[in-house]
């Protein structure tokens, strides 16, 4: 706890609200018993100005473009890691020596299999359904094949429950996209990296092998260790939210992907996909460009800007080497994809973006990436739940064993009708 503390003066009455301050970032001032002391509440939509806990898992400081992982930037952990890597640091606190990682790599390759009866579930769903509509069915409907890891007050199994989450996450998105294709599901391989494994379940067919590309594996694995965890965002906040009620785990990273499915958050990718398809070809990128500097027109550019980063975000400058070791290794000539590079390179050199912060970011990368691997943009929230549900199992734990963690319960500022007296119908 801080040293200092906060003077308040409301409704004739002095208070001192005490001081906290995190390792690093800004202090925070403790409001817990200012409802008590004062009987009024603080107001801020979408608590963009309230901890709602405390955390050591990640670190973001967006004015200067930082994003830490237990202490770990980004960039390091991208660059020289592995997502297996990152999925165990992010769990355990450290980073695992050579005979702890292979026993946790060992232990998820083995968790990969799912239910054959989840095969049956999927076949209730339309063919044309949205992949990350089958993913919310899917992942809730864990809990109801998993009785034997939904005692959250289990130590034992809340971390069977997270190896599970981790090792099914890519089986069964990979079996959403097989069943939105038409066809056949592909069982995975325990001999497999993580990141290939899921490549191999998503794009192989029964009629000849697949070959893993290890550019291709590369690129899909810094996607996946750039997507792991950031910090309390709105899914991460919904899955600890509904985590807080007890809920089972299955249950809580259900919660997260609907949550994530919204274009402002996890959709924001797919977004930008389609504003450089709407475009076409760079010749008609200066156009847009006027239309997003107009404040008349509605044409905004996607896939720059973010609400956190106000530099350059770290995660975009490690996606941007990706994205072209990956085009130039795939040799694909498309007009989308040399509008995407043209367009980055004007905006990094517009005064207009340069002065308003509006640097592409991870969203407009990855997008890029994974459209020229063979995703549908369909897919793009799909890979990112498959991603983000290592932060997502992190966090749901640190709130499970937090003592002061509470069942969310937000306040409001009511601003509707006073109390007043029902009156029958025929007298209205």
């Amino acid at each position: 706890m801080g040293d200092g503390t906060a003077k308040l003066a409301l409704n004739g009455k002095d208070m001192d609200l005490p001081v906290m301050a995190g390792s690093v970032g800004p202090d925070v001032v403790d409001i817990r018993k200012l409802y008590g002391q004062s009987g009024a509440f603080t107001y801020d939509p979408g608590f963009t100005s309230t901890a709602s806990c405390e955390s050591k898992i990640t670190y973001i400081d967006g004015d200067k473009g930082v994003l830490l992982h237990r202490g770990y930037p980004i960039e390091q952990l991208a660059e020289q890691s592995s997502f297996m890597e990152v999925a165990y640091l992010l769990l355990n606190g450290e980073l695992p020596n050579k005979g702890t990682l292979d026993k946790f790599v060992y232990t998820i390759s083995r968790h990969t299999m799912v239910h054959e009866q989840l095969a049956q579930f999927y076949r209730g769903f339309r063919r044309d359904a949205h992949p990350m509509a089958i993913m919310c069915g899917v992942i809730g409907a864990l809990s109801a094949f998993y009785h034997d890891s939904t005692d959250i007050t289990d130590p034992q199994q809340r971390m069977i429950a997270s190896h599970r989450l981790i090792a099914k996450m890519p089986t069964l998105a990979a079996m959403a996209y097989k069943y939105s294709q038409g066809q056949p599901f592909v069982y995975p391989r325990n001999d497999l990296s993580y990141t290939a494994n899921f490549l191999r379940m998503t794009f192989a067919v029964p009629a000849e092998d697949y070959v893993v590309d290890p550019v291709i594996e590369a690129a899909m694995d810094k996607i996946f260790i750039l997507h792991a965890d950031h910090e309390q965002n709105a899914s991460t906040s919904t899955v600890r939210l509904a985590g807080s009620s007890g809920a089972n785990p299955f249950a809580c990273i259900a919660a997260g992907i609907a949550c994530l499915w919204g274009p402002a958050h996890g959709g924001a990718n797919e977004a930008a996909l389609n504003m450089l398809r709407e475009i076409g070809t760079p010749s008609r990128i200066p156009e847009y460009i006027a239309r997003a500097k107009n404040k008349d027109d509605p044409f905004r550019l996607m896939g720059f800007g973010h609400r956190v980063y106000k530099n350059f975000d770290p995660r975009a400058k490690v996606l941007s080497k990706a994205a072209s070791e990956v085009l130039d290794k795939l040799g694909i000539s498309d007009p989308v994809l040399d509008t995407a590079r043209e367009l980055e390179q004007l905006a990094l050199k517009d005064q207009y973006f340069i002065d308003k912060k509006l640097y592409p970011n991870v969203d407009f990368y990855s997008g890029v990436i994974l459209s020229a691997i063979g995703f549908p943009t369909s897919m793009f929230t799909v890979l990112f739940a498959l991603a983000r549900t290592v932060g997502w199992v992190a966090q749901w734990n640190e709130m499970i064993s937090d003592p002061d963690q509470k069942i969310g319960r937000p306040r409001q500022l009511y601003v509707g009708a006073t109390q007043r007296d029902y009156v029958p119908c025929d007298k209205r």
